[in-house]
């Protein structure tokens, strides 16, 4: 009775939680885009679970799914000077040689690969434009065209970052068993059926626990740019983009491919906290691994926002009274931080600027804790949906408004 009334209550839970997500998702705002890299290491220990479970990791709500095809990159040794600041050699040396900028930007505008062929129906569903009126203006080659297309490489493909996760297992607990102690139990149940007595189950189950214990990952992430300069945005739409195949314009792209770069902004280390394992069956290793990558992962995204301001993400007021949006602990929310109100204000040509319209923080006790199983662990604060706030300063505060995080007090 107990286990299903646990069921009930997350399955309770879980809806309400889609709720508030589809209220965020009615609220249109532009998000930057993000293509999320992995460094496999298949020397270490856990190398496939953690590959698994990376795979598994989707791109934080906050940011546009801007992935490309490689998603790993597998690797038989550590990764050199991987706690350096400076910007890896290993890591731009795949960019350069993989054209992966180009293939970033060939991805905003749909282009076929073998005709050339590009249309505009991603930028204009992210850029949140009117399809109809956006393609007159361009049609039109009018003034507010041209700034249609200026904001577009602003707020759109010149926010487009590319993270690259150098995940190492890391074993602390040096009573804790090797990795095959919990390769051996993935088969318990099946083991059961072909006769492995119960001392034999309750013995590796023993080795797993103790095993999962000393579990720990460390992530360096390292942070990079496209880069979308005014000259290269001409260059590529006179050039270069056709709505139509053409030979001539695809081979300008293909010959310019060279000449897209991604910026290599910074890198952050996650600390290399224990995760608590609660809420995890002992049988399920790969969600063990994933609980931990992801955590870390998630820190690592907040520590670049707070390091890199052209990172920090905006997410929009739920409600006004009381103030609430659907954020939480999972991006850095602490009784500490604060955040500027900012209201979306169109210029007279077209384009779009952000103005502060007041100052807010969140109330202790309040704050949403929406970290990977967090209600599974029966975390403080999972059960929330949304994290409340106290005004600080300003007025006239509207749902939809966006919010931003300041630096720290």
């Amino acid at each position: 009775m107990r286990i299903k009334i646990t069921m009930i209550l997350l399955l309770l839970i879980s809806i309400t939680q889609m709720f508030a997500q589809s209220l965020v998702e009615n609220f249109d705002y532009k998000r930057s885009s993000i293509y999320s890299i992995l460094i496999n290491h298949t020397e270490q220990q856990f190398a496939s679970e953690i590959k698994e479970a990376f795979m598994q990791i989707p791109v934080p709500d906050k940011f546009n799914d801007h992935n490309l095809s490689v998603k790993v990159l597998d690797i038989n040794e550590k990764l050199r000077n991987a706690g350096s600041k400076k910007e890896n050699p290993y890591i731009t040396e795949f960019f350069e040689k993989n054209n992966v900028a180009s293939r970033l930007v060939a991805r905003w505008f749909n282009r076929d690969y073998y005709t050339g062929q590009c249309d505009m129906e991603l930028v204009k569903e992210r850029g949140l434009y009117n399809a109809s009126e956006f393609d007159k203006q361009l049609a039109m080659r009018s003034a507010r065209g041209y700034a249609l297309l200026q904001d577009a490489g602003e707020e759109l493909i010149g926010n487009t970052f590319v993270l690259v996760n150098d995940i190492r297992y890391v074993d602390k607990n040096k009573g804790a068993k090797t990795a095959s102690s919990v390769l051996r139990v993935l088969g318990t149940v099946a083991a059961i059926s072909t006769g492995m007595s119960f001392d034999d189950i309750t013995d590796n189950l023993g080795d797993m626990l103790e095993t999962i214990k000393g579990f720990r990952v460390k992530i360096n992430t390292f942070l990079y740019k496209l880069e979308w300069t005014d000259e290269q945005a001409a260059l590529f739409y006179q050039e270069q983009y056709s709505s139509l195949p053409d030979n001539i314009k695809k081979a300008n792209f293909d010959n310019a491919r060279g000449t897209y770069k991604l910026k290599y902004v910074g890198k952050v280390e996650s600390s290399g906290g224990t995760t608590s394992f609660l809420g995890i069956n002992e049988d399920e290793p790969v969600i063990m691994v994933r609980k931990a990558c992801q955590r870390a992962i998630d820190e690592n995204i907040v520590d670049l926002q707070r390091n890199y301001e052209e990172f920090r993400i905006k997410t929009p007021l739920l409600t006004t009274e009381p103030l609430t949006a659907s954020i939480g602990m999972k991006e850095g929310i602490t009784p500490d931080t604060q955040f500027e109100v900012l209201e979306i204000v169109e210029k007279e040509d077209g384009t779009q600027k952000l103005n502060r319209v007041g100052i807010i923080e969140p109330i202790k006790n309040l704050i949403w804790d929406n970290r990977y199983m967090a209600i599974e662990e029966g975390a403080p604060g999972s059960t929330l949906c949304y994290t409340t706030f106290r005004k600080v300063s300003g007025k006239d505060f509207a749902k939809g408004m966006l919010i931003r995080e300041m630096k720290n007090k």
